[in-house]
């Protein structure tokens, strides 16, 4: 037979409540940051930050004229400048993504940690009505 540890059990839920959860809840934290930055795609977009908007791309004449390049040069330019401005936006809604994630996780993992205390104080203002 397996020895059958008899330990008491509000040793074992301090151990749980303030060791075991809080790594498992620091896991579950880094995963919502990681998950925010890959659904974001923020080093991508910071990576591809001029490259044309959705890769619209016009080639330029074989043949010389002004008009034509021109044409061809403003075009790619205003592609560069919509992509830059798209992938701006998705850029900065992801930072405020990763810094809602970071204060709800740090809210959360503090919160986790005073929830027996204020339970004890809830208890203890029910009964003594102060």
């Amino acid at each position: 037979m397996e020895a059958v540890e008899n330990q008491n059990i509000l040793v074992e839920w301090l151990f749980w409540h303030f060791y075991d959860m809080p790594k498992f809840l620091v896991s579950v934290w880094k995963n919502y940051l990681l998950f925010g930055l890959d659904y974001f795609s923020v080093p991508l977009l910071l990576k591809t930050l001029f490259s044309p908007w959705r890769r619209y791309n016009w080639a330029y004449p074989k043949q010389i004229s002004i008009v034509e390049y021109l044409n061809t040069f403003i075009s790619n330019i205003v592609s560069r400048i919509l992509g830059a401005i798209c992938r701006f936006v998705l850029i900065i809604l992801g930072i405020i993504t990763q810094i809602f994630i970071v204060v709800a996780g740090i809210v959360l993992i503090l919160l986790w940690f005073f929830i027996p205390f204020i339970l004890i104080l809830e208890i203890y203002s029910l009964l003594f009505k102060f």
